[in-house]
């Protein structure tokens, strides 16, 4: 049998739930196993961007209509009524959790999105909740971390910040989506931002349109 070897996903407190949804989405749907990690924080992100209120004790249901909803509010086509059997979740102040060992087996961790504390928290290696602790486990164990930062404009210290993360061996993501593929919704944009997170960690995914050295990429899709 098989052992699982999930992807970490952490969600910090920064502007940018649909971009949670949208690569957790993409993982499932690669048939990817998913540890979830929801910061004190970004709870309040999410009930304010989306309404939903996430609870420890019923995450499944509330993650269920997390996924399901789009970035414009309106339902996401994703079946998630057999997906969520391999995401497992840990809440953010279980410092004995699983994907706080380097010897619990993930194959890395995504953050996203990333707040300039949950930056500074891992490049400092605070390990002040389950989020940051396991990304400094990610990176001592040398697996691939992904860190998809939120914010704008960015000051000096969170950008010394960031170039630790580089230097530690992070793929350093900001939230930055490109209109080339042919962006007409909102979600387009959002899932541009989620495809590159999952390209960064080698996950296969038909999120966007990609580049292929021809102009004119940005017309409408007719799919």
């Amino acid at each position: 049998m098989k052992s699982r070897q999930p992807w970490v996903v952490g969600v910090s407190g920064a502007s940018g739930t649909p971009y949670a949804a949208a690569v957790l989405r993409g993982l499932l749907a690669a048939g990817e196993s998913v540890d979830l990690v929801v910061s004190r924080a970004s709870r309040l992100t999410l009930l304010d961007e989306t309404g939903i209120s996430f609870r420890d004790a019923h995450w499944r249901e509330d993650l269920a209509a997390w996924l399901a909803r789009g970035a414009d509010g309106k339902p996401d086509t994703f079946d998630v009524s057999d997906a969520l059997d391999d995401v497992r979740y840990w809440a953010a102040g279980d410092l004995a959790a699983g994907p706080s060992s380097g010897s619990y087996p993930a194959k890395g961790m995504l953050v996203v999105p990333a707040s300039t504390a949950a930056v500074a928290g891992v490049a400092l290696g605070l390990s002040k909740d389950l989020l940051q602790r396991t990304a400094s486990v990610t990176l001592k164990e040398r697996r691939p971390l992904v860190v998809a930062v939120r914010e704008t404009p960015l000051n000096g210290q969170t950008l010394k910040h960031m170039v630790a993360l580089d230097e530690a061996g992070a793929v350093v993501l900001p939230a930055s989506p490109a209109f080339y593929a042919g962006a007409t919704h909102i979600q387009d944009l959002v899932d541009f931002v989620a495809g590159r997170v999952l390209d960064a960690a080698g996950v296969p995914h038909r999120l966007y349109r990609r580049w292929e050295g021809e102009l004119g990429g940005a017309t409408p899709r007719s799919d």
